[in-house]
């Protein structure tokens, strides 16, 4: 076999060899993996190492005949011939060996592919998606999410995965919106580091981990209008502080692949940018791993304008520092033309191979290139139980109640209620966008969800009550812009029951990628059929399923409970009704602010003090709106829960030039145990670069038994008093402070400090 040649040569080049694949990280130090490297490198031709760089999406069943004639027939004879260095949505045991085979027993040298896959909450069993994970404030529940799809993903043959999306995002028009962690640079940056951690372990040649890929690198989230795909001018303060924090943290966090973003900064394409490639990423930030195109991003260099053909974009994208192309076709057709012109130093692509080839070898494929094919872990840990434990965990974790007027919640056993929307029996739209290995129709509806908590059926026809206890009714009015057909029956039923659950919002294709919204209210006639049943029936409780904030000004007036509760995976209805029926006090805080109108976006609370901040003498002439507040209507890190919480004693001492200890005390004041997440925000009160009147800076996630306290501790030290000037040098300057702890970016309590 081709394979056992292959591994005999490397083992002479080396002069070392190991049979324990677990162990390949720590037995293996870098300089002999880089020794091997070199070695290999040695024996590729230039088109074997245009090879390495070039991913292919799948192109054919490759248990079945190979293809004959067209594109198709084309990468097959490339990938027999040693022309691909990875394949993108090829999963499943039987297919990733197959064409894994072939790289390894066909081809001259034998190297194995890295095979990628939009693992992005999830395998077949999904979390909630990434934006409600971030709602969780829960970095252990977070990682283990993460550690939950790579083991899933894995059993499928998959060892690398397009994620974590750590693009910080301002505008929810922008349907990604729902990948990412939200509107925080410091949040952002932590929870980029615990999906990191959670996706590749500690080990990343044990078969349950795979590489991670911080995606995209960079300002994809500040796309003018939120409109998908459209360009980005930001300014350097906005760059050093706000875009790249969450990139630096998953690179300190060891993430193997970056992602370059579509999008152009400053008039350069992402993909081209050799400022941000070599000059920030692979030079300053030191990045050993490998940069990989976002689909297509170096040939639309053409169509942004940069690029006068593709092979100018094959030019300006190898230059810059891109080294794996994904299915622009650019590369395998003019990168070796371009090095023998002398427009691509062929240094250039040494580097690249290089790292993609360490890669490889940290994954332990050189030591095994079928380590995660094995059949028998592909039908014992996909779906597993354990798995559907954990998202079950974080979904209930992810839940934001924003409002809870006259503790309509949670449902008492003796309560009559009505249960309105077609999401409430969706077993589909729960799984929410980037799901792609999950089957339709496998999430717990809202519907099933309330007849396993509560004991009672749940699932009877429309207008009919199947038992003679207090139940639900189900009227399951479609989400469409015409059909009113059911709400006559649904507003004569709501009439007669204490309480109606309204289970509104966005099917799960409505947000995600390519799917901007310029209304961003409940779509279709979902407005209307909310203000029909409140007219006869106001103890409404709305439970929100969406991918992104909404505008839901009139039910955040009307409406007395509104349970945020997004896209929250497999084991979405089972969460809700725990929430509802008081099985579980919900915890979460929002990640990203809900405006009050879709005119305030993009909207957030770590907006600049501008030189009118404020109104004076009753004059006009400030920074406002003439028709609406300038505030959220749910702010960054709201979330209210069954009891409440009390903050005091707030007590700051500073310790040195760049040390500051706070200390407060939280209470529980209400008569349930509760989880809060106590939040510490700053502001640099004058500054050489103007700073937010607001930032977080710290907080806890504490659970408090009914009437309990604690006395919380925090530590400031110069990673959270300094900032990034406008050439990226970080600084901690002297001053005054302002301090604030509290249970959102709105509410707490406040003090100060000064900086000598």
């Amino acid at each position: 076999m081709r394979w056992t040649t292959i591994s005999f040569l490397l083992f002479l080049m080396a002069c070392k060899t190991y049979t324990n694949t677990s162990n390949v990280n720590r037995e293996q130090p870098m300089s002999t993996i880089d020794k091997k490297i070199d070695a290999l490198l040695a024996k590729m031709t230039l088109t074997e190492k245009v090879g390495q760089m070039i991913q292919y999406n799948g192109f054919y069943d490759a248990t079945g005949p190979q293809p004959r004639g067209g594109d198709a027939a084309r990468k097959y004879e490339h990938l027999r011939s040693g022309k691909v260095g990875s394949m993108l949505n090829v999963r499943g045991v039987d297919q990733v060996r197959a064409v894994q085979e072939i790289a390894v027993e066909e081809t001259r040298l034998g190297i194995p592919l890295i095979i990628g896959f939009d693992v992005i909450h999830g395998y077949e069993t999904q979390s909630p998606i990434p934006l409600a994970e971030a709602a969780s404030w829960d970095l252990d529940a977070i990682e283990n999410s993460a550690k939950v799809a790579a083991a899933e993903a894995a059993a499928a043959g998959i060892n690398w995965t397009f994620a974590p999306m750590v693009d910080i995002t301002r505008d929810a028009r922008w349907g990604r919106v729902m990948e990412g962690a939200g509107e925080d640079p410091y949040y952002g940056s932590l929870v980029a580091a615990a999906r990191v951690k959670g996706f590749q372990g500690d080990d990343l040649a044990q078969p349950n981990t795979i590489a991670a890929c911080a995606k995209h690198f960079a300002g994809y989230g500040w796309s003018e209008s939120g409109r998908e795909y459209n360009t980005v001018d930001v300014g350097t303060s906005t760059l050093y502080n706000m875009i790249l924090p969450p990139f630096k943290a998953a690179k300190d966090a060891g993430v193997k692949t970056f992602m370059n973003s579509f999008n152009d900064l400053n008039g350069i394409p992402a993909t081209g940018d050799e400022f941000l490639l070599r000059d920030i990423l692979k030079g300053a930030w030191k990045f050993d791993g490998f940069v990989v195109s976002d689909w297509d991003s170096i040939g639309e260099m053409y169509e942004h304008g940069y690029a006068a053909n593709d092979a100018e974009a094959a030019m300006f994208a190898a230059n810059a520092g891109c080294d794996m192309d994904m299915e622009s076709y650019t590369y395998v057709e003019h990168l070796e033309n371009l090095v023998n012109e002398g427009k691509v130093n062929e240094a250039h692509i040494d580097e690249a191979v290089r790292r993609i080839l360490r890669v490889k070898f940290e994954l332990g494929l050189f030591d095994d290139p079928y380590k995660y094919c094995s059949k028998e872990r592909e039908q014992t840990i996909i779906g597993h139980e354990s798995h559907h434990e954990a998202v079950l965990d974080l979904a209930k974790k992810s839940i934001v109640l924003l409002k809870n007027e006259r503790s309509l919640l949670p449902l008492k056993d003796n309560d009559s209620y009505l249960v309105i929307g077609q999401l409430a029996e969706d077993k589909t739209s729960p799984l929410g966008s980037w799901r792609l290995a999950a089957k339709d129709n496998t999430a717990v509806s809202v519907l099933e969800g309330i007849e396993n908590v509560s004991g009672k059926p749940a699932l009877f026809k429309k207008g009919v009550q199947l038992t003679t206890d207090k139940a639900t009714f189900v009227y399951p009015v479609p989400i469409n812009t015409t059909d009113r057909k059911d709400f006559a029956e649904a507003i004569k039923a709501a009439k007669n029951v204490d309480k109606v659950v309204m289970v509104l919002g966005e099917h799960g294709f409505q947000s995600g990628e390519s799917r901007s919204r310029t209304r961003i209210g409940l779509p279709g006639l979902q407005q209307e059929l909310l203000e029909e049943i409140y007219k006869v029936n106001k103890n409404i409780i709305l439970v929100l399923m969406n991918g992104r904030p909404l505008t839901i000004d009139w039910a955040a007036e009307h409406v007395p409970s509104i349970l945020e509760t997004w896209h929250l995976g497999s084991q979405s209805g089972n969460a809700i009704a725990e929430v509802l029926f008081g099985k579980y006090n919900p915890s979460g805080k929002l990640p990203m602010s809900f405006p009050r109108h879709v005119g305030q976006v993009p909207i957030y609370y770590n907006q600049k003090r501008t030189g009118r901040p404020d109104q004076k003498d009753g004059n006009v002439f400030f920074s406002h709106y003439s028709d609406e507040e300038n505030t959220a209507l749910y702010p960054f890190g709201h979330g209210l829960s069954y009891t409440w919480f009390e903050y005091r004693n707030l007590r700051v001492e500073v310790l040195g030039k760049t040390e500051v200890k706070v200390t407060v005390d939280l209470q529980n004041m209400g008569g349930l145990d509760g989880e809060e997440v106590a939040q510490l925000y700053i502001r640099d009160v004058a500054a050489s670069v103007i700073r937010p009147k607001k930032e977080l800076k710290g907080f806890q996630k504490v659970f408090l038994k009914a009437g309990e306290a604690k006395k919380l501790e925090f530590t400031l030290t110069e990673n959270e008093l300094g900032f990034f000037d406008n050439r990226g040098n970080f600084k901690v300057e002297p001053g005054e402070f302002h301090l604030k702890v509290g249970g959102s970016s709105e509410n707490g309590i406040w003090s100060g400090f000064h900086l000598d």
